[in-house]
């Protein structure tokens, strides 16, 4: 099989190739300066990658949810993640990630004021909250506590930022650090070269860094079955929600057949409850068209 130019960084194994290596410690740099908009005077110059993990066994990959550790010079600690499934729980998995974090700076005889604020990243490959009925949240959004009565901010040492790939306008070139990101992320793959606006650093430099070419066999081989266990748990996932549909379609009818016999005044038999429940959405379907039409429960 050719391999594409460019590889998919919203992968685990691209992921934490680019992100979460000592050798690419440059790139989660600027990822964390572009996607917190960081002023020159506030800008994130070093980080120490935190608890790093070797790339994993391709049977152990987490081809969901991926996530990269590191705390600024500071003592901020970011908790960088990927996600590219709406899996259930998600945003309380996020706020939990955060909260563990947290609470898990503080060693036995450490005092409170030891602790430092943490800050989750979460880019997303799906629309978390999508536009409708008067809300609008922004591509990249940006979460901490507020008071309620008068708004004022506090508590920042729980910060919560995340960028949502779909939302990004693909009518017009990006223009920003975050647009030129999130552009990275959406359409490194179908590249086949390095486009104007991501040639300048350090987009450029996340390119080269997944450009297969680079690839040994074992970690191309490894990428591409990272790949189809994503694949893998996306078609388990579609096929999880299609069956909760049928499901859910079939409670739905033998409910209207019920009340649509309590109704009529018909009282349902064991072995006709027995038959409700053996039929699928069609044959229910089709049994309470007979009830409607004759009024009664007749073969």
């Amino acid at each position: 099989m050719a391999r594409p130019v460019f590889a998919d960084p919203k992968t685990d194994f691209v992921f934490k190739r680019l992100f979460g290596s000592e050798e690419q410690k440059d790139l989660i740099v600027a990822l964390l300066n572009g996607l917190l908009e960081l002023d020159e005077t506030h800008r994130i110059v070093s980080v120490e990658l935190l608890a790093p993990e070797q790339r994993p066994a391709v049977a152990e990959l987490k081809h969901s949810i991926v996530d990269v550790k590191c705390r600024d010079a500071r003592g901020v600690t970011y908790v960088v993640e990927m996600l590219v499934l709406n899996v259930e729980g998600f945003e309380k998995r996020v706020v939990y990630n955060v909260a563990k974090a947290y609470v898990g700076q503080l060693g036995r005889g450490q005092l409170y004021p030891e602790l430092n604020d943490i800050i989750g990243i979460t880019i997303c490959d799906f629309e978390l909250w999508p536009s409708g009925e008067g809300r609008r949240v922004p591509m990249l959004s940006r979460w901490r506590m507020q008071e309620q009565h008068g708004g004022e901010r506090g508590l920042g040492q729980l910060q919560f930022v995340f960028l949502e790939l779909p939302k990004y306008d693909v009518s017009r070139p990006p223009q920003t650090v975050v647009e030129r990101w999130a552009y990275f992320f959406r359409e490194a793959e179908n590249l086949t070269m390095v486009p104007e606006v991501l040639a300048q650093p350090p987009y450029v430099d996340a390119l080269e860094a997944a450009r297969t070419a680079g690839f040994t066999e074992e970690e191309w081989e490894a990428y591409l079955r990272a790949g189809m266990a994503l694949q893998d748990e996306r078609g388990a996932l579609s096929l999880a929600r299609t069956e909760g549909r049928r499901e859910g379609q079939e409670e739905g009818l033998r409910q209207g057949i019920e009340a649509l016999c309590e109704v009529l005044g018909i009282a349902l038999t064991e072995a006709q409850r027995q038959e409700m429940a053996a039929l699928d959405a069609a044959g229910l379907s089709a049994l309470l068209a007979r009830i409607k039409a004759r009024q009664g429960w007749e073969p």
